[in-house]
């Protein structure tokens, strides 16, 4: 079954917008071969009507590869660049506070017992510690962290 869509310009340039930074999330960090082709399959053909949709500043065409690509323009936009930024950025800061909670939370009552809490006690244990990273990375940011090496212990 095909679907047709009919979009306007400024419709299309946004699809293409969100295409590339779906792709770039999924495929970004992965080996060639390690590649998830559907995105990348999706990814050619919707980048395949920059021409006709009048958005050519947005998609180049590679006559070696025989691939479409995100025009440098694209890639350095304010706009799509900054949401990467703040995906990325998001990412980072609910990560490093996460697993450096779970970390105290194993600290404090050991492995064996954390395994065994049911989930909303883990929830309400836990986040005593991501409240307190929360709140020291909104204020410090990572001026406060450091590592400690094996013989500093």
């Amino acid at each position: 079954m095909t679907i047709k869509l009919k979009l306007t310009q400024e419709q299309y340039a946004t699809l293409v917008r969100m295409v590339y930074l779906g792709n770039w999330m999924v495929n970004s960090s992965r080996m060639e071969e390690e590649r998830v082709k559907k995105y990348d399959d999706v990814d050619q053909h919707v980048l395949s009507f920059a021409s006709a949709a009048k958005a050519g500043n947005l998609v180049e065409y590679d006559n070696e590869s025989k691939k479409y690509f995100p025009a440098f323009e694209l890639e350095m936009e304010d706009e799509a660049e900054q949401y990467r930024r703040d995906f990325e950025d998001d990412v980072f800061w609910e990560e490093l506070t996460q697993q450096l909670a779970r970390r105290d939370l194993i600290r404090q009552y050991g492995e064996a017992a954390v395994k065994k809490m049911k989930f909303g006690e883990l929830l309400e244990k836990e986040n005593v510690f991501v409240e307190k990273y929360d709140d020291e990375f909104v204020e410090n940011g990572i001026e406060n962290l450091e590592l400690k090496t094996a013989n500093a212990r």
